[in-house]
């Protein structure tokens, strides 16, 4: 069971995937800053102000005016943070295309590696074939 195991964690795949997890984790915390500190501002500076992560309905409780969604959400109200959840679909979209970008770009690559070895087989000299061979060894035998 143990070697099985060996077998399963040391395949391509599953290191491939292991790391895919970690960089996938990393560029979460990129494109959450890149959405929460560029995209967010811009957006409300053009909308004339507004800030989606503090965008709540309280839907319980009673909250100051004016006061920030995380004071709300600690002073026990239940709300409706419908901001958060606007942010959240901005992230998804920004890492969407972001990784449409990335595959894009991947399969971009491979087809320009797949061209270049079609061209070099086409640019290879061609050698004789197997019957030429046969015949030039035929040939040789003979004398």
């Amino acid at each position: 069971m143990i070697k099985e195991f060996k077998d399963f964690i040391a395949k391509g795949n599953v290191m491939d995937l292991a790391v895919g997890i970690i960089i996938g984790a990393a560029f979460t915390a990129i494109v959450s800053s890149l959405v929460g500190d560029l995209i967010n501002p811009l957006i409300g500076l053009v909308l004339g102000g507004v800030d989606f992560t503090n965008m709540y309905a309280v839907l319980s409780g009673t909250v100051a005016d004016g006061v920030g969604l995380e004071t709300a959400r600690e002073s026990g109200a239940a709300v409706f943070a419908y901001g958060a959840f606007i942010t959240a679909c901005i992230n998804f979209l920004i890492i969407a295309f972001v990784v449409f970008l990335l595959v894009k770009a991947v399969n971009r690559l491979k087809e320009n590696a797949i061209k270049k070895d079609e061209m070099v087989a086409v640019d290879a000299p061609a050698g004789p074939t197997e019957v030429e061979l046969l015949a030039q060894i035929l040939a040789a035998l003979k004398k």
